[in-house]
This record gives structure tokens, C-alpha cells and sequence, in this order.
């Protein structure tokens, strides 16, 4: 038998025994519970405010390259590589034991004037050359690549809704599945993504899209072209109406593929929310609520990604104020106010991120 002598000794060894401090939740650990990745697109401005990157340190699992690896920013010129910034981030990353999604390889849009000035024959070429170099730089240690970026853009009115550029107009459509067996015989360890836009919501521009992505999904399918997930935006847009129970049918379609899908770049535009601060955080943190208690319902959901973690250096600080959001009124499209504090929307994201983690991650009916 234990005597009262041993049962006192014993309790007066636990109480010596240091408390193990209580790990604080965060966006990453809530999501990470709920079998998700969870992460923020980053850029110069993050090295430069080590508040603003403890942030990224406390909270995100994951780096998203922002614009390091757009091609315009990539290569200003055609003989100019400026590797820099995204091998920063991914010095970072590893520094800090994240992942790293490359974005993007492959867009039309904001192509650099003397792209447009080549030949077809000489597109195809530097086509090519850029995904072998890049590819094959950051070979191994990407956790995903989008390999094209929104390859439908309805009012560029091309036959098919594809957006117009460079690469489709030397190429037409086929430089989608050329795009992605050239960076499949470079990099054989990164999830290949196709990233699209506006498919979140139910508006004419979002129906729209949606199908042109689905056919292109089931094409790219059926030609056994390396496609491992798709990438959904959500920069959700209140002006817009919105059924998120119904695209979250849309998105379990590409999980019945075997297919993951990433909320790639998610945030809240809060334009037509009211002036008060206040109020428009709450309205914003409800609509994040809303979409994610539905879309995280399906569990090909496996990454969530928010356009930068504060509202400081969101990319709708960089549009024409006046027009969008009154000359005096900044955006809050973020998790985090300007000054890295926690919003509403952080909590709302937590919540759904429980939710999913309790049970709520089955498929919607």
C-alpha cells in the first residue's frame, strides 16, 4: 500500500516541478489542428518591420512570395534575373522552419514592354528559359507553385474567356499544359497549382469563371498534364452577391478529382462596409466567418493563405483610394490592424478553424 507519507511526497515533487507555459493559439496552430496550412503572402516591407514579421514568425506556417516571382518584377529586363527578394523569403523561411509557395510562374497580365515586343517564336523561347531557370532554382524547396495565374479574364473578350497577354497570344490556351509539364520535369517534389480569381462569388463575373475553370481542370485531366491542386483566391467582394454554400459544392468537385484546392489569397475587400472602423471589422470578420464555416467543410481544403497579415501593407492600400474607399478611408481587409494587433476577423478565422478541427470538415451536402 502507498502511505499518507509517500502520497505527501510525491504531491510535494509535482508542485517543484516548473509549470509548462500554455502555448498561446495562433493562426497557424488553430489551422494546423484542423489538418491545414496555414499562411500569408510577404514581401520587402516584412524584413523591414521586424514587428511585422514576428507576426509572420507567431502566426503562419507558410510564406507566399507576394511579387518576388512575378515575372515583371522578376525580370524588368529581358538580361536582368533579380533573384533577390525571393531568395530572401526563402532564406527566411527555412531560417524559420516554414514552407514556402512560389507565386506565380506564369501570368499574362503585367507582362514587361519588351516581352510585348518580341516575336511569337521569341515568347515561346523566353517561355521556356524562364520556367527552366526559376523552376529549377527553388527545385526542392517549394511547398507549391503557381505554375499559371488566372488564365480567365472574361473581358479581355477572347474566344473561351481566356485573359490576354504574351503567352496567349503566342500559344493560344496551350501554354497552360506546356507550362505545366515543363516545370514537372524540373521540380519533381512541389505541389503544381492553377490559381484563378472571382470564382467565390455568385455575380455574373464569378458564374462566369467558374465553369471556364472547371473545363480547363478536366482537360488538363484528361491529357495527364501534373496538376496537384487548385488555388481559389477569395479576395471576397461584399458588392458582389455571394452563395458560399453552393461554391463550396463548386470547390468539393475538385476534390472528387483528387485534387487539393488552396484559398490561396484570401482577404476582405470592406469598401461598401460603413465608414466606422469598428463596424466595418465586424462586418468584414462575419463574411470571413461565413465563407470559411462553409468552405472548410470540404476536406480537399488543405491551405489557406491571407494577401499579407496586416491591413498596413494589404494591396488594396496601393489602389486609388478616392475612388474605392473615400480620400481619408484606409482599407482593413485584413487579420490585423496597421498596428499587427489582432481584429476580429482573426478570431473569426480561429472559430472556423475549431470548427472544422471538432468535426465540420466533411463534405457539403
Amino acid at each position: 500500500m502507498i502511505s499518507r507519507r509517500d502520497l505527501l511526497a510525491g504531491a510535494a515533487a509535482s508542485a517543484a516541478q516548473p509549470l509548462r507555459a500554455v502555448e498561446p493559439e495562433t493562426l497557424a496552430s488553430a489551422a494546423a489542428r484542423a489538418g491545414l496550412v496555414f499562411g500569408a503572402s510577404i514581401d520587402a516591407a516584412a524584413f523591414d518591420d521586424p514587428a511585422y514579421f514576428d507576426l509572420y514568425r507567431r502566426e503562419t506556417q507558410l510564406l507566399v512570395t507576394d511579387v518576388a516571382l512575378k515575372f515583371d518584377w522578376l525580370r524588368p529586363a529581358e538580361d536582368v534575373w533579380n533573384f533577390a527578394p525571393a531568395d530572401r523569403i526563402v532564406a527566411a523561411a527555412k531560417a524559420e522552419g516554414k514552407l514556402v509557395r512560389g507565386h506565380t510562374l506564369i501570368w499574362n497580365d503585367n507582362a514587361p514592354a519588351w516581352l510585348k515586343k518580341l516575336s511569337g517564336r521569341e515568347i515561346e523561347r523566353v517561355f521556356d528559359e524562364h520556367i527552366d531557370r526559376v523552376a529549377a532554382r527553388y527545385a526542392g524547396a517549394l511547398h507549391s507553385w503557381d505554375v499559371v495565374n488566372e488564365p480567365f479574364w472574361p473581358i479581355d473578350r477572347r474566344a473561351g474567356g481566356w485573359r490576354d497577354g504574351p503567352w496567349f497570344a503566342a500559344m493560344g490556351s496551350a501554354y497552360v499544359e506546356r507550362a505545366f509539364r515543363r516545370v514537372a520535369a524540373v521540380d519533381k517534389t512541389a505541389r503544381l497549382t492553377l490559381n484563378e480569381a472571382q470564382c467565390d462569388n455568385d455575380g455574373d463575373w464569378g458564374r462566369s469563371i467558374r465553369p471556364l475553370l472547371a473545363g480547363l481542370v478536366d482537360r488538363l485531366r484528361d491529357a495527364g498534364a501534373p496538376l496537384h491542386a487548385i488555388g481559389l483566391e477569395s479576395h471576397l467582394q461584399p458588392k458582389f452577391p455571394h452563395n458560399y454554400k453552393e461554391f463550396a459544392r463548386y470547390v468539393a468537385d475538385f476534390g472528387a478529382q483528387d485534387l487539393e484546392v488552396y484559398i490561396s489569397e484570401f482577404d476582405v475587400d470592406d469598401s461598401v462596409y460603413p465608414d466606422s472602423a469598428a463596424e466595418r471589422d465586424a462586418a468584414a470578420a462575419a463574411l470571413a466567418g461565413e465563407f470559411l464555416s462553409n468552405v472548410l467543410a470540404v476536406p480537399a481544403v488543405r491551405l489557406i493563405a491571407t494577401w499579407q497579415l496586416s491591413d498596413r501593407y494589404s494591396w488594396y492600400r496601393s489602389l486609388p483610394r478616392k475612388h474605392m474607399f473615400g480620400p481619408a478611408r484606409m482599407p482593413r481587409p485584413l487579420p490585423f490592424d496597421d498596428d499587427g494587433r489582432p481584429k476580429p476577423m482573426r478570431q473569426a478565422m480561429i472559430e472556423a478553424f475549431r470548427a472544422r478541427a471538432a468535426g465540420a470538415g466533411r463534405p457539403t451536402p
